[in-house]
């Protein structure tokens, strides 16, 4: 556990949050600060910072639990689509530095702008970077 962490602190019961799953390794809690109705995140009880520095079990276990509940938002908010994003450093987003899944209900018009990128490569670049990763 991390003292200056927000959600080691929630996982700890030290702050308040509306918690829709707990069991020994996760929480699922809904967002303070959600981008649409429903937003709910996944957060593991054992501080990591990114999915780095997450422990393979606790891992294995999170998407299961995200399917649970994006079926759950689905049967109960009838979202017109959902969104499962998790984001990995300052530069890919990460706000909070404690691993967290965000789990992102879509509705028609809601203003939420998710972007790609527009990066073009050919099929022998992607074959030389994927040499690369796997060496």
């Amino acid at each position: 556990m991390n003292d200056n962490c927000l959600f080691c602190k929630i996982a700890g019961g030290q702050l308040p949050a509306i918690v829709l799953y707990e069991d020994e390794k996760l929480m699922a809690i809904m967002d303070a600060f959600p981008a649409t109705k429903g937003h709910v995140l996944i957060i593991p009880k054992v501080h990591a910072e990114n999915l780095y520095d997450l422990p393979e079990q606790t891992a294995a276990a999170i998407l299961p639990l995200a399917q649970r509940i994006a079926i759950k938002i689905k049967c109960a908010l009838k979202p017109d689509g959902v969104n499962i994003i998790q984001n990995n450093g300052k530069a890919a987003g990460q706000v909070v530095f404690h691993y967290h899944l965000h789990i992102i209900p879509r509705y028609k018009e809601d203003g939420v702008i998710i972007k790609g990128g527009h990066f073009t490569s050919t099929l022998e670049e992607r074959a030389e970077i994927a040499g690369l990763i796997l060496q």
